[in-house]
């Protein structure tokens, strides 16, 4: 088994970065069904805002038990983050926590 990038096929690395992409596309599908910033993921969850881009952009991987971090905050199970995403998450600029209600789909 492979351990460095540089010992894996092409074949792993490219489902690899399939996967990320998945995982990431049904997290930012959740966070925005919820109205939730990707600051109060980040905050919530303990990640940082950054790295909550860099996975939701499938561009980070992120150690299996920050998902039970994700999941918790996105109330959801871990098998809700599996599966994939029903279509390309919209982008929506807000800043602050979680989006008023009276603004969430304006």
């Amino acid at each position: 088994m492979p351990t460095r990038p540089a010992q894996s096929s092409e074949e792993q690395t490219l489902r690899w970065a399939a996967r990320r992409q998945s995982v990431g596309a049904r997290i930012r599908e959740i966070r925005l069904a919820q109205d939730l910033s990707q600051e109060a993921l980040a905050l919530e969850s303990g990640l940082s805002r950054n790295m909550i881009i860099g996975i939701e952009w499938g561009r980070k991987s992120v150690a299996y038990e920050r998902l039970w971090d994700i999941a918790e905050v996105l109330n959801v199970t871990i098998d809700q983050l599996m599966i994939q995403p029903s279509s390309g998450a919209k982008s929506v600029h807000y800043r602050g926590g979680r989006r008023p209600m009276d603004d969430a789909r304006s």
